[in-house]
């Protein structure tokens, strides 16, 4: 998936984890049949899961480590809990971790959504994260920062794009997004990877939230592109006003989904197929609400 991906098979992972953690030597290893674009996964007998980086690039796991703990105790669902750190060995270069396996089905894959009791869940799950009290130092992220830092590399996508997307659409899109007020409030607590792949869901509803690396604090725009990613066309407004965005951090939400959609489009469109196929979704339903 990576040009400076790092090779992560199951026998090197049993060698870590007996290693270093023996009291999990007799629990089966099983690889999670889709990895997520950041980290490999095995599961580790019922309750726990191995996260390893995939690349040695990005602080992500050690984000989860250090907040997940401290953000857990006041969020309406589950996340992962860290369990354990293991260390550099074997010829692996990163830490990695074991955290407590959370059950359900990526909203990606489930069948059965009832939409607008998940938009009500995820926006009672975004006041309450935005509600727990920041650190003394805020925590940087690139999706919480000022949405035209993203307009070199949204530009050069859409250009790889050509042939695919109506580029002058998009451009068109991306623009109007651009020219929208940046925030100037305070900045909140986000998780910032709310798309259908980390929002884990039993009975048609949220039942746990997952892959926190991207945790931050910072406009809390972006926050809101799962209504592009996640959500179908009649719940986006209920999921909006539950979270009272005016025009233009809605606008800005709407650019970060424009963003990451033909990010994932154009990087992902011959190693992971289904990826890109949430980012193309993602972009039609970005260019039909634009023009509402």
């Amino acid at each position: 998936m990576h040009a400076d991906e790092l090779e992560i098979p199951e026998e090197l992972v049993r060698r870590l984890v007996d290693t270093q953690f023996p009291q999990w030597s007799d629990e089966p290893l099983v690889r999670v049949p889709r990895w997520g674009t950041d980290n490999a996964m095995y599961r580790l007998g019922d309750e726990l899961v191995v996260r390893l980086p995939r690349r040695t690039a990005g602080g992500g796991l050690a984000k989860e480590l250090t907040w997940l703990p401290r953000l857990a105790p006041h969020l309406p669902v589950a996340v992962p809990e860290p369990v354990a750190t293991g260390m550099p060995a074997d010829g692996y270069p990163c830490r990695w971790a074991v955290l407590r396996w959370v059950e359900g089905t990526p909203a990606l894959e489930a069948t059965e959504i009832d939409h607008p009791r998940l938009a009500a869940d995820l926006a009672g799950f975004v006041r309450a994260l935005q509600a727990v009290e920041r650190p003394d130092e805020e925590v940087p992220g690139s999706r919480g920062a000022p949405l035209a830092q993203q307009d070199a590399p949204v530009r050069a996508w859409i250009v790889q794009l050509a042939g695919e997307v109506e580029t002058a659409a998009v451009t068109e899109a991306w623009e109007r997004a651009l020219a929208t007020p940046a925030w100037d409030g305070p900045p909140v607590w986000m998780h910032g990877d709310l798309m259908p792949t980390n929002l884990l869901i039993r009975d048609g509803r949220l039942a746990g939230v997952v892959d926190w690396g991207t945790c931050m604090t910072g406009d809390p725009a972006c926050e809101a592109m799962l209504a592009w990613m996640t959500l179908d066309a009649a719940s986006r407004p209920a999921f909006r006003a539950l979270l009272a965005f005016d025009d233009a951090t809605w606008a800005r939400a709407r650019g970060w989904a424009l963003s990451l959609a033909v990010g994932a489009l154009a990087y992902y469109r011959e190693t992971y197929p289904v990826f890109a196929a949430l980012g193309r979704r993602t972009l039609s339903a970005v260019l039909a609400d634009d023009l509402q």
